[in-house]
């Protein structure tokens, strides 16, 4: 990646990834009249309340109400507008996912759905609201697009280009303010993966805010002589089979990096590719089929084993599988 495109790591500024979706919404909304916002009772904490505080006669507020939040939506959809409904990971699209799956996505109706406060750095919040399936629960339906960035700014880019294309689309972002290391020039597109770092030893695949901890990983690791090519992979379906591919055969053994279940995730679809295409030693970095608990975000991804060293760990062990 050029160095315009991302920030000196040891100087980053940290920032909420929602923030960067509500100020997309806003921008969206600027341009396109038929852009909207579906509220379900915590919009200012996903940040929708932006979309209300510029716009507030394109904002609805639904309540409690997430299936029928999702409905109004489809609806909303076949009649010209572009709605964008938020909540919670665990209640979309994990409550209305039978909604986003027949009203939405066999419709093929241009909603953009965002889950927050996904992965288990909600922290205190505890398991209940730790949505760690919600890749899952979005990359097996037809037609829904999956995104995780990064960071702030990735995600706005991220929600600019969902607004912009016809078709449902799923966007993840974590609670916790994150390093915001990525910059405004940095590219992002639908289907596309960046490499963050080149390495000729192992491929670290991540999405989300994780990202950042692959790529303290990779320095911790260049010091005892290991060369890591770290992959920025923001959009989950469809994957970069291309980028993705060829660097798993350039350096022979891959780790995948997510804030989720190692089931069904970035990882599996991942893994899934490289079966096919170019099977290699892998290892999966993420939640280790179990639910979360209350805690500190650090400490929760430390004792659940998504944290620096456990990265450091993973690759070693990768490293010593390949032929």
């Amino acid at each position: 990646m050029l160095k315009e495109n991302y920030l000196d790591r040891q100087k980053v500024e940290m920032k909420l990834a929602r923030q960067g979706f509500g100020e997309g919404i806003v921008e969206l909304a600027k341009k396109n009249t038929n852009v909207v916002a579906l509220g379900l009772d915590i919009t200012d904490s996903v940040k929708t309340g932006l979309l209300r505080d510029a716009f507030p006669e394109r904002f609805i507020e639904c309540g409690i109400a997430e299936q029928n939040a999702m409905s109004i939506a489809a609806g909303l959809s076949l009649v010209g507008k572009i709605p964008f409904v938020a909540t919670y990971g665990v209640f979309c699209p994990g409550r209305n996912w039978d909604q986003l799956r027949i009203s939405v996505c066999y419709n093929k109706a241009n909603v953009k759905l965002a889950g927050a406060h996904a992965g288990i750095s909600v922290g205190p919040d505890g398991a209940t609201h730790q949505a760690l399936e919600d890749i899952a629960l979005t990359r097996c339906l037809p037609n829904l697009i999956v995104l995780a960035p990064c960071d702030y700014e990735e995600a706005k880019k991220a929600t600019l280009a969902a607004g912009e294309i016809d078709g449902p689309v799923y966007l993840r972002f974590g609670r916790e303010a994150t390093p915001a290391f990525t910059t405004l020039q940095a590219p992002f597109a639908i289907g596309q993966a960046q490499i963050f770092r080149g390495g000729k030893d192992v491929t670290i695949i991540g999405c989300g805010a994780l990202v950042y901890e692959a790529l303290q990983a990779a320095d911790q690791l260049a010091k005892e002589g290991v060369e890591v090519e770290v992959i920025n992979s923001p959009s989950i379906k469809p994957l970069d089979e291309e980028t993705i591919v060829t660097s798993a055969k350039k350096t022979g053994a891959v780790v995948s990096v997510e804030e989720h279940q190692i089931y069904g995730g970035l990882g599996s679809a991942v893994s899934e590719l490289l079966a096919k295409k170019n099977p290699a030693p892998m290892e999966f970095v993420g939640m280790p089929d179990a639910f979360g608990e209350s805690g500190q975000p650090e400490e929760l991804l430390k004792k659940y084993g998504m944290d620096q060293e456990t990265i450091v760990a993973a690759v070693k062990r990768v490293i010593a599988r390949k032929s």
